[in-house]
């Protein structure tokens, strides 16, 4: 049966570019589908070795609403092409480039900063104050204060900011954080490292002229230690101004074993938790069953097997009954996965191995 035009084109704005030119040759109809402007809303580009984007999708690049930038870094090719795609993407956009993702692929370059992609991005986006999402959490290199200000100043309709990477330390320091909210005053959603935090930005995040705070993403690494801890009552705060807040958190290797508890205050209004620090977890799996029994819907283990722990994760089972994923990258009992299963009736998904398996392990669906 023959798809209408518009679905097939709603179809088609989802595949990558390369996949679009590959549509593109099939038959006439698909050709012109493929050319129509809503086919080109959501739109994959990878800049890889050996790719190039072909000119006649070139000029119809302006036409992307949420574009997905994966690039190589192993060759400045890569990076140059990845440049080009977003400055076609905003220039003559007339305002239609709405949200951007930035992935890196490959092993990155030994003493490479990114300030080439820094720098570039900054420069293409004077013209792009349309944004209204930009996830940088793709990038491995660690983003500056002075790039982050630019985005801020650039960008003043940003919506959702993720600047939350995996680089290996925190390049943001909390007056960075206070001028971007200052900046971009409608941001509800904002993914950012821990030590970026303070208390001046709770009480930025708590003025009366600020939109509801919709999602906190965090992620916990070694500079924490290096700052001032977020007490209990600066989370309780936060929770009454924004009661429909949700947090995630993400407590990284790097981070010492001593810091964990003061990350876990009890306040923080969790839905989802990833513990990967591959530590003895055991006051840690006690301390989030007894704080975040009411809002933990998907939980994250990286740590060592043992008795002790299963009679924790057994216990956790029966109180945090919201879960909806849970991942434990260590062998546990069988008794472990039966309560998670009999107790928590919206789990859809889980990775609970009795026996190792072959990296990566699988994870079961229930739903």
């Amino acid at each position: 049966m023959d798809l209408p035009e518009e679905i097939l084109a709603h179809i088609f704005s989802f595949l990558p570019l390369q996949d679009k030119c590959n549509a593109f040759t099939v038959c006439k109809a698909w050709s012109n589908i493929v050319t129509h402007p809503s086919s080109w809303k959501d739109t994959e580009v990878r800049c890889e070795s050996g790719t190039s984007v072909p000119d006649r999708y070139s000029a119809l690049l302006p036409l992307v609403r949420n574009l997905k930038l994966r690039m190589c870094l192993t060759d400045t090719a890569n990076r140059k092409t990845a440049l080009r795609v977003l400055r076609q993407a905003v220039a003559r956009g007339d305002g239609r480039l709405e949200g951007l993702s930035i992935c890196c692929v490959g092993n990155t370059p030994l003493f490479y900063a990114g300030q080439d992609l820094q720098q570039g991005l900054v420069d293409i986006l004077t013209n792009g104050s349309s944004l209204t999402v930009l996830d940088l959490r793709g990038v491995p290199f660690t983003l500056s204060d002075s790039f982050v200000r630019s985005i801020a100043m650039f960008c003043p309709a940003l919506l959702s900011l993720y600047i939350n990477n995996h680089s290996l330390v925190c390049g943001v320091n909390a007056e960075t954080l206070r001028q971007t909210l200052k900046c971009c005053q409608s941001l509800s959603t904002l993914g950012v490292f821990q030590a970026s935090l303070s208390q001046d930005v709770f009480k930025d995040l708590m003025l009366p002229e600020r939109p509801a705070l919709k999602k906190l993403e965090l992620r916990c690494e070694r500079s924490l230690k290096y700052t001032v801890p977020l007490c209990d009552q600066i989370w309780l705060e936060l929770k009454l101004r924004h009661p429909r807040l949700w947090v995630e958190l993400e407590l990284d290797h790097t981070l010492p074993e001593l810091h964990v508890p003061g990350v876990l205050q009890p306040s923080i209004p969790v839905r989802c938790l990833q513990l990967l620090t591959w530590t003895l977890l055991l006051d840690e799996v006690r301390i989030v069953r007894q704080s975040y029994t009411n809002t933990l819907e998907v939980l994250e283990l990286q740590t060592i097997p043992s008795p002790e722990l299963n009679s924790e994760l057994i216990a956790l089972a029966k109180q945090c009954v919201k879960l909806q994923e849970v991942h434990c990258y260590c062998v546990v009992s069988q008794e472990v996965i039966t309560a998670f299963i009999t107790s928590c009736p919206n789990l859809c998904r889980f990775t609970l191995k009795t026996h190792k398996e072959a990296h990566p392990w699988t994870s079961t669906k229930l739903k």
